[in-house]
């Protein structure tokens, strides 16, 4: 190891074989380097700043594309238009003819400028981008230009994928065309990525599997049973009747099995409907003597009475209040106590403690 130590040393501090390394890499020093993968060594000192081996992946571009409940329930399919930069066919890539290149003298055609400092004992390299080829080892004559693609080597294209979007799919599944992505020259495509999002419902909540509605129904149709018609997300209308001679209770769920969300890649499988009972109660409904006394009757009640070992109450009123104005008065009283609490610390900052002096 210091043997491979020395010989890199001896390559950073002599120019000529610098600029053949930085040339023809290591190949390029005559066979005078050691035994074993020279390239470990000389990527410890060059930071892997030499040219890598083979084709790297481009970068994937990630979409979000907004689907409706209806949509994921039936199954869809979504023809989208995409701008995507393509390898000029005129050209390979190239820009121009082999003769309209010219390699970049401040980086030795490297696209990369490496800077190594020795501070003592310890050796510094530090890489950026060659400012005057913009990283791209040479430049190309203007009038040698490749006509189509304007130098580049690349030129954009419109093309039409289709997106199919499965029964039941995940929200934020990922659908993936490969190699779909902007190409460059020398550079294998990356992805195009699809990410399902799932627009929220006016009716029904999904919940994996399953499908959630909040139905309100009245207090009567709570004591007597109720009868309501749901349009499903594939069209059919479902007659739903509560059982017979059953209470509904406030915030109380029924299923219905089998009419959830078809579950996905499960062709003849469902989840379930849930349907979440709110009931309302009458606000405005005044009720008359003899009608209490019938409401008594069909619900036969015993009043409460007071607690034992005491002679007298005493009367107080009652009223409705919003639930906001108890959350307002919280934070009111929490503020305050906040306040009292500096008032107090800063009085007792404020106090000193005196020495007995003797």
């Amino acid at each position: 190891m210091f043997k491979e130590i020395t010989r890199a040393y001896e390559v950073l501090s002599d120019p000529e074989k610098r600029r053949i390394y930085d040339e023809a890499g290591e190949d390029g020093l005559e066979g005078n380097m050691p035994h074993g993968d020279p390239s470990d060594i000389f990527d410890l000192f060059f930071g892997g700043g030499r040219k890598p081996k083979g084709k790297k992946r481009g970068e994937d571009v990630e979409t979000q594309l907004k689907v409706t409940l209806e949509q994921i329930y039936n199954g869809a399919m979504r023809k989208l238009a995409i701008n995507k930069d393509v390898v000029c066919d005129t050209c390979d890539g190239l820009g121009g003819p082999s003769d309209a290149f010219v390699s970049c003298d401040l980086c030795n055609g490297r696209g990369i400028r490496v800077q190594i400092r020795q501070m003592g004992a310890m050796i510094q390299q530090s890489q950026s981008m060659c400012h005057a080829c913009n990283g791209q080892g040479r430049s190309i004559n203007e009038s040698k230009k490749c006509k189509s693609c304007s130098g580049k080597g690349v030129k954009q294209m419109k093309k039409i994928l289709e997106v199919n979007i499965d029964r039941g799919v995940p929200d934020q599944h990922k659908v993936t065309f490969h190699g779909e992505a902007d190409e460059r020259p020398n550079e294998i495509p990356g992805n195009v990525v699809f990410i399902i999002c799932q627009a929220p419902h006016d009716q029904f909540k999904r919940s994996g599997s399953d499908l959630i509605i909040v139905k309100q129904i009245q207090l009567y149709e709570a004591l007597t049973g109720a009868v309501f018609y749901i349009k499903h997300l594939d069209g059919r209308v479902l007659r739903i009747q509560t059982p017979a001679n059953e209470v509904i209770r406030p915030s109380s769920i029924f299923v219905i099995e089998n009419e959830g969300m078809p579950v996905y890649q499960s062709a003849f499988s469902k989840g379930n409907l849930y349907v979440n009972f709110e009931v309302q109660f009458p606000v405005s409904r005044k009720f008359s003597a003899a009608e209490k006394d019938q409401l008594k009757s069909l619900f036969p009640y015993k009043p409460e009475s007071k607690p034992s070992g005491t002679t007298a109450a005493e009367d107080v009123d009652a009223r409705e209040v919003d639930p906001q104005e108890i959350h307002d008065r919280a934070h009111a009283q929490s503020q305050q106590q906040a306040d009292s609490d500096r008032e107090d610390h800063h009085h007792h900052e404020g106090r000193s403690v005196q020495c007995n002096q003797q």
